[in-house]
Protein backbone atom coordinates (compact mmCIF):
# COMPACT_ATOMS: atom_id res chain seq x y z
CA UNK A 1 0.00 0.00 0.00
CA UNK A 2 1.74 2.95 -1.13
CA UNK A 3 0.57 6.46 0.61
CA UNK A 4 0.22 10.24 -1.55
CA UNK A 5 0.03 13.37 0.81
CA UNK A 6 -2.88 15.54 -1.12
CA UNK A 7 -1.08 19.20 -0.11
CA UNK A 8 -3.57 22.10 -0.17
CA UNK A 9 -3.14 25.46 -2.38
CA UNK A 10 -5.76 27.25 -1.04
CA UNK A 11 -3.67 30.57 -1.07
CA UNK A 12 -4.22 33.99 0.95
CA UNK A 13 -2.55 37.23 0.48
CA UNK A 14 -0.32 35.97 3.57
CA UNK A 15 1.67 33.21 1.87
CA UNK A 16 1.53 34.46 -1.83
CA UNK A 17 3.92 33.27 -3.44
CA UNK A 18 5.88 31.05 -1.89
CA UNK A 19 3.85 28.13 -0.86
CA UNK A 20 6.19 28.08 2.35
CA UNK A 21 3.84 25.83 3.72
CA UNK A 22 3.49 23.50 0.91
CA UNK A 23 7.38 22.79 1.04
CA UNK A 24 6.77 22.00 4.68
CA UNK A 25 4.31 19.27 4.15
CA UNK A 26 6.23 18.05 1.20
CA UNK A 27 9.83 17.47 2.90
CA UNK A 28 8.08 16.18 5.86
CA UNK A 29 5.63 13.36 4.20
CA UNK A 30 9.38 12.84 2.18
CA UNK A 31 11.19 11.88 5.64
CA UNK A 32 7.96 10.24 6.79
CA UNK A 33 8.02 7.74 4.41
CA UNK A 34 5.01 9.01 1.76
CA UNK A 35 5.48 7.42 -1.39
CA UNK A 36 4.01 11.15 -3.43
CA UNK A 37 2.41 14.37 -3.22
CA UNK A 38 -0.19 15.21 -5.21
CA UNK A 39 -1.83 18.54 -6.80
CA UNK A 40 -4.94 19.37 -7.64
CA UNK A 41 -6.37 22.37 -10.24
CA UNK A 42 -8.60 24.96 -9.57
CA UNK A 43 -9.01 27.88 -11.27
CA UNK A 44 -11.60 31.39 -10.82
CA UNK A 45 -11.36 30.60 -6.85
CA UNK A 46 -11.20 34.46 -5.65
CA UNK A 47 -9.70 34.23 -2.15
CA UNK A 48 -6.57 31.90 -4.24
CA UNK A 49 -5.55 29.04 -5.47
CA UNK A 50 -2.02 28.49 -6.57
CA UNK A 51 -1.36 26.95 -10.03
CA UNK A 52 -0.74 23.24 -10.10
CA UNK A 53 2.07 22.94 -12.33
CA UNK A 54 4.64 25.93 -11.34
CA UNK A 55 3.90 24.68 -8.03
CA UNK A 56 5.06 20.82 -8.63
CA UNK A 57 8.10 22.37 -10.23
CA UNK A 58 8.54 24.37 -6.74
CA UNK A 59 7.94 21.08 -4.51
CA UNK A 60 10.24 19.30 -7.31
CA UNK A 61 12.91 21.75 -6.47
CA UNK A 62 12.34 21.18 -2.53
CA UNK A 63 12.48 17.69 -2.27
CA UNK A 64 14.36 14.75 -3.64
CA UNK A 65 13.00 11.66 -3.72
CA UNK A 66 9.08 11.53 -3.23
CA UNK A 67 6.76 11.17 -6.10
CA UNK A 68 5.03 14.61 -7.39
CA UNK A 69 1.67 13.46 -9.14
CA UNK A 70 -1.37 15.49 -9.83
CA UNK A 71 -5.08 14.70 -9.06
CA UNK A 72 -5.69 15.92 -11.79
CA UNK A 73 -5.19 18.65 -14.28
CA UNK A 74 -8.30 19.32 -16.52
CA UNK A 75 -6.84 17.78 -19.60
CA UNK A 76 -9.55 19.23 -21.81
CA UNK A 77 -8.97 22.61 -21.37
CA UNK A 78 -5.04 22.95 -22.44
CA UNK A 79 -3.40 22.47 -25.72
CA UNK A 80 -1.37 18.81 -26.04
CA UNK A 81 1.98 20.13 -26.97
CA UNK A 82 2.19 22.94 -24.39
CA UNK A 83 1.06 20.28 -21.69
CA UNK A 84 3.20 17.30 -23.23
CA UNK A 85 6.23 19.29 -23.11
CA UNK A 86 5.54 21.56 -19.75
CA UNK A 87 5.11 17.60 -17.70
CA UNK A 88 8.14 16.18 -19.60
CA UNK A 89 10.40 18.88 -18.32
CA UNK A 90 8.92 18.38 -14.81
CA UNK A 91 10.03 14.93 -15.08
CA UNK A 92 13.86 15.64 -16.25
CA UNK A 93 13.93 18.61 -13.92
CA UNK A 94 12.33 16.20 -10.99
CA UNK A 95 14.98 12.99 -12.34
CA UNK A 96 11.82 10.74 -12.79
CA UNK A 97 9.76 11.41 -10.53
CA UNK A 98 6.55 12.60 -12.61
CA UNK A 99 3.06 10.97 -12.39
CA UNK A 100 0.67 12.81 -14.56
CA UNK A 101 -3.12 12.78 -13.49
CA UNK A 102 -6.31 14.27 -15.21
CA UNK A 103 -9.47 15.31 -15.02
CA UNK A 104 -12.61 15.80 -17.06
CA UNK A 105 -13.77 18.93 -15.46
CA UNK A 106 -16.98 19.96 -14.47
CA UNK A 107 -17.34 23.62 -13.86
CA UNK A 108 -18.63 25.81 -16.85
CA UNK A 109 -16.69 28.77 -15.74
CA UNK A 110 -13.24 26.93 -16.21
CA UNK A 111 -13.59 25.91 -19.63
CA UNK A 112 -14.55 29.68 -20.35
CA UNK A 113 -11.66 30.97 -19.00
CA UNK A 114 -9.82 28.99 -21.36
CA UNK A 115 -12.04 29.25 -24.33
CA UNK A 116 -13.32 25.53 -24.88
CA UNK A 117 -16.88 24.34 -24.51
CA UNK A 118 -18.13 21.73 -21.80
CA UNK A 119 -19.88 19.52 -24.55
CA UNK A 120 -16.48 18.70 -26.25
CA UNK A 121 -14.60 18.05 -23.15
CA UNK A 122 -14.50 14.38 -23.84
CA UNK A 123 -13.54 14.45 -27.40
CA UNK A 124 -10.46 17.33 -26.38
CA UNK A 125 -9.93 14.83 -23.48
CA UNK A 126 -9.22 11.88 -25.68
CA UNK A 127 -6.99 13.97 -28.57
CA UNK A 128 -4.84 15.57 -25.61
CA UNK A 129 -3.93 12.01 -24.10
CA UNK A 130 -3.28 10.90 -27.54
CA UNK A 131 -0.70 13.29 -28.57
CA UNK A 132 0.76 13.82 -25.08
CA UNK A 133 1.50 10.14 -24.89
CA UNK A 134 2.88 10.37 -28.64
CA UNK A 135 5.00 13.19 -28.21
CA UNK A 136 6.20 11.74 -24.67
CA UNK A 137 7.66 8.45 -26.84
CA UNK A 138 7.71 9.05 -30.17
CA UNK A 139 10.29 10.75 -32.25
CA UNK A 140 8.13 13.25 -34.55
CA UNK A 141 4.37 13.80 -34.74
CA UNK A 142 2.19 14.76 -37.37
CA UNK A 143 -1.52 14.87 -36.44
CA UNK A 144 -4.33 16.64 -38.16
CA UNK A 145 -7.56 16.25 -35.26
CA UNK A 146 -10.38 18.01 -34.66
CA UNK A 147 -8.78 20.31 -32.10
CA UNK A 148 -4.86 20.55 -32.99
CA UNK A 149 -2.55 20.11 -35.47
CA UNK A 150 0.87 19.53 -35.53
CA UNK A 151 3.17 18.79 -38.47
CA UNK A 152 6.49 16.62 -37.49
CA UNK A 153 6.59 18.09 -33.78
CA UNK A 154 8.92 16.61 -31.36
CA UNK A 155 10.20 17.33 -28.11
CA UNK A 156 13.68 17.91 -26.81
CA UNK A 157 14.17 16.57 -23.43
CA UNK A 158 11.40 14.20 -23.53
CA UNK A 159 10.57 13.02 -20.38
CA UNK A 160 13.70 11.07 -18.02
CA UNK A 161 11.24 8.25 -17.35
CA UNK A 162 11.14 5.60 -20.01
CA UNK A 163 8.73 4.87 -21.51
CA UNK A 164 6.63 7.63 -19.90
CA UNK A 165 5.58 8.76 -16.98
CA UNK A 166 2.58 7.13 -15.54
CA UNK A 167 -0.90 8.83 -16.56
CA UNK A 168 -3.78 8.37 -14.18
CA UNK A 169 -7.54 9.36 -14.73
CA UNK A 170 -10.24 10.07 -12.26
CA UNK A 171 -14.01 10.06 -13.24
CA UNK A 172 -16.62 7.60 -11.23
CA UNK A 173 -19.54 6.87 -14.34
CA UNK A 174 -18.86 3.61 -16.17
CA UNK A 175 -17.50 5.37 -19.86
CA UNK A 176 -14.78 7.29 -17.17
CA UNK A 177 -13.87 3.81 -15.91
CA UNK A 178 -13.37 2.03 -19.83
CA UNK A 179 -11.82 5.59 -21.12
CA UNK A 180 -9.23 5.02 -18.22
CA UNK A 181 -8.81 1.35 -18.95
CA UNK A 182 -8.15 2.20 -22.27
CA UNK A 183 -5.73 5.04 -22.53
CA UNK A 184 -4.50 5.37 -18.91
CA UNK A 185 -2.07 3.69 -16.19
CA UNK A 186 -4.28 3.98 -13.07
CA UNK A 187 -7.88 5.45 -11.73
CA UNK A 188 -8.05 7.92 -8.96
CA UNK A 189 -11.18 7.87 -6.83
CA UNK A 190 -13.18 10.61 -5.85
CA UNK A 191 -12.97 11.69 -2.43
CA UNK A 192 -16.52 11.08 -1.69
CA UNK A 193 -16.51 7.84 -3.29
CA UNK A 194 -18.30 5.49 -0.86
CA UNK A 195 -16.76 2.46 0.96
CA UNK A 196 -18.91 0.29 -0.41
CA UNK A 197 -19.09 1.04 -4.19
CA UNK A 198 -15.90 0.82 -4.61
CA UNK A 199 -15.72 -3.03 -4.94
CA UNK A 200 -17.48 -3.20 -7.50
CA UNK A 201 -16.13 -0.06 -9.83
CA UNK A 202 -12.50 -1.41 -8.92
CA UNK A 203 -13.83 -4.86 -10.77
CA UNK A 204 -15.41 -3.24 -13.20
CA UNK A 205 -12.32 -0.79 -14.28
CA UNK A 206 -10.15 -3.73 -13.94
CA UNK A 207 -12.33 -6.11 -16.15
CA UNK A 208 -12.14 -3.48 -19.19
CA UNK A 209 -9.90 -4.03 -21.93
CA UNK A 210 -6.78 -2.32 -21.80
CA UNK A 211 -5.06 -0.30 -24.50
CA UNK A 212 -1.98 -1.56 -26.20
CA UNK A 213 0.53 1.19 -24.29
CA UNK A 214 -0.86 1.47 -20.99
CA UNK A 215 1.96 0.52 -18.33
CA UNK A 216 -0.63 -1.12 -15.71
CA UNK A 217 -4.26 -0.99 -14.15
CA UNK A 218 -3.44 0.97 -10.70
CA UNK A 219 -6.28 1.92 -8.45
CA UNK A 220 -5.49 5.12 -6.42
CA UNK A 221 -8.26 5.74 -3.60
CA UNK A 222 -8.80 9.67 -2.60
CA UNK A 223 -9.56 10.13 1.20
CA UNK A 224 -10.01 12.65 3.75
CA UNK A 225 -7.23 11.69 6.50
CA UNK A 226 -6.37 12.79 9.54
CA UNK A 227 -4.05 10.11 11.93
CA UNK A 228 -4.11 11.50 15.84
CA UNK A 229 -3.36 9.69 19.18
CA UNK A 230 -7.14 9.58 19.78
CA UNK A 231 -10.12 9.40 17.24
CA UNK A 232 -11.39 12.50 19.62
CA UNK A 233 -8.38 14.49 18.90
CA UNK A 234 -8.65 13.68 15.36
CA UNK A 235 -11.60 15.29 14.83
CA UNK A 236 -11.39 17.73 16.69
CA UNK A 237 -8.67 18.80 14.34
CA UNK A 238 -10.41 18.08 11.32
CA UNK A 239 -13.83 18.36 11.77
CA UNK A 240 -14.54 22.28 11.51
CA UNK A 241 -12.03 23.27 8.44
CA UNK A 242 -13.39 20.07 6.93
CA UNK A 243 -17.33 21.40 7.00
CA UNK A 244 -15.88 24.51 5.41
CA UNK A 245 -14.45 22.92 2.17
CA UNK A 246 -17.78 20.92 1.79
CA UNK A 247 -19.35 23.87 2.37
CA UNK A 248 -18.09 25.49 -0.44
CA UNK A 249 -17.64 22.76 -2.63
CA UNK A 250 -21.55 22.25 -2.65
CA UNK A 251 -21.26 25.77 -4.92
CA UNK A 252 -18.43 24.73 -6.97
CA UNK A 253 -19.93 21.54 -7.90
CA UNK A 254 -23.47 22.23 -8.32
CA UNK A 255 -23.12 21.32 -12.28
CA UNK A 256 -21.50 18.79 -10.98
CA UNK A 257 -23.36 14.73 -10.57
CA UNK A 258 -21.52 14.12 -6.92
CA UNK A 259 -22.90 17.41 -5.79
CA UNK A 260 -25.47 16.39 -3.31
CA UNK A 261 -22.13 13.80 -1.78
CA UNK A 262 -20.76 17.55 0.11
CA UNK A 263 -23.72 17.45 1.97
CA UNK A 264 -23.29 14.77 4.21
CA UNK A 265 -23.10 14.01 7.90
CA UNK A 266 -19.71 14.44 9.92
CA UNK A 267 -20.17 10.44 10.21
CA UNK A 268 -20.87 10.09 6.95
CA UNK A 269 -17.58 11.34 5.76
CA UNK A 270 -15.94 9.47 8.80
CA UNK A 271 -17.24 6.15 7.50
CA UNK A 272 -15.31 7.33 4.44
CA UNK A 273 -11.86 8.30 5.41
CA UNK A 274 -8.87 7.60 7.15
CA UNK A 275 -9.42 9.81 9.93
CA UNK A 276 -8.87 8.38 13.76
CA UNK A 277 -6.19 7.09 15.97
CA UNK A 278 -3.17 5.25 14.57
CA UNK A 279 -4.61 1.99 14.52
CA UNK A 280 -7.57 3.12 12.89
CA UNK A 281 -6.18 4.86 10.18
CA UNK A 282 -4.19 1.37 9.95
CA UNK A 283 -7.03 -0.83 9.55
CA UNK A 284 -8.68 1.49 7.25
CA UNK A 285 -5.70 1.71 5.09
CA UNK A 286 -5.83 -2.14 5.06
CA UNK A 287 -9.52 -2.39 4.19
CA UNK A 288 -8.85 -0.49 1.02
CA UNK A 289 -5.85 -3.05 0.40
CA UNK A 290 -7.77 -5.50 0.82
CA UNK A 291 -10.74 -4.40 -1.87
CA UNK A 292 -7.71 -4.18 -4.13
CA UNK A 293 -6.56 -0.45 -3.91
CA UNK A 294 -3.07 0.46 -5.10
CA UNK A 295 -2.45 3.56 -2.88
CA UNK A 296 -4.55 6.19 -0.74
CA UNK A 297 -4.16 9.95 -1.07
CA UNK A 298 -4.84 11.55 1.91
CA UNK A 299 -6.06 15.50 2.17
CA UNK A 300 -5.32 16.04 5.28
CA UNK A 301 -5.00 19.61 5.30
CA UNK A 302 -8.41 21.67 4.49
CA UNK A 303 -8.55 25.46 3.67
CA UNK A 304 -8.47 26.54 7.37
CA UNK A 305 -6.69 24.12 9.33
CA UNK A 306 -3.41 25.76 11.11
CA UNK A 307 -0.62 24.32 9.47
CA UNK A 308 0.96 22.56 12.73
CA UNK A 309 -1.85 20.25 13.05
CA UNK A 310 -1.24 19.07 9.20
CA UNK A 311 2.55 18.58 10.05
CA UNK A 312 1.05 17.05 13.15
CA UNK A 313 -1.00 14.69 11.33
CA UNK A 314 1.45 14.03 8.68
CA UNK A 315 4.29 13.40 11.35
CA UNK A 316 1.45 10.70 12.82
CA UNK A 317 1.27 8.33 9.43
CA UNK A 318 4.95 8.36 9.00
CA UNK A 319 6.00 7.23 12.96
CA UNK A 320 2.63 5.46 13.84
CA UNK A 321 0.48 4.32 10.67
CA UNK A 322 2.67 3.60 8.03
CA UNK A 323 4.91 1.20 9.55
CA UNK A 324 1.76 -1.33 10.73
CA UNK A 325 1.06 -1.34 6.69
CA UNK A 326 2.43 -4.02 4.57
CA UNK A 327 4.39 -2.37 1.47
Amino acid sequence: MRLGLYVNLYADQSDRPQLADAVEQARLAEEAGFDWVVLGERHLHRPGYHEALTSLTWLAAHTDRIGLATAGLIAPVYHPAWLAETLAHIDVLSGGRLTAGFVLGYRPEEFALYGTEPRDRVARFTECLDLVKRLWTEESVSHEGRFTTLTDAFLSPRPAQSPRPRIWNGGRVSAALARTARMCDGWTTSFNELDAELPEKIAEYRGYERGPDTLGAEVIVCREGYAAPTSQDARKALEEPLRGLYDAYGDWKRTSADAARYAQQWDDIEARGVIGSPDECAERLGGYADMGADGVILRIQPPGMPQADALRAIETFGKDVLPRLTR
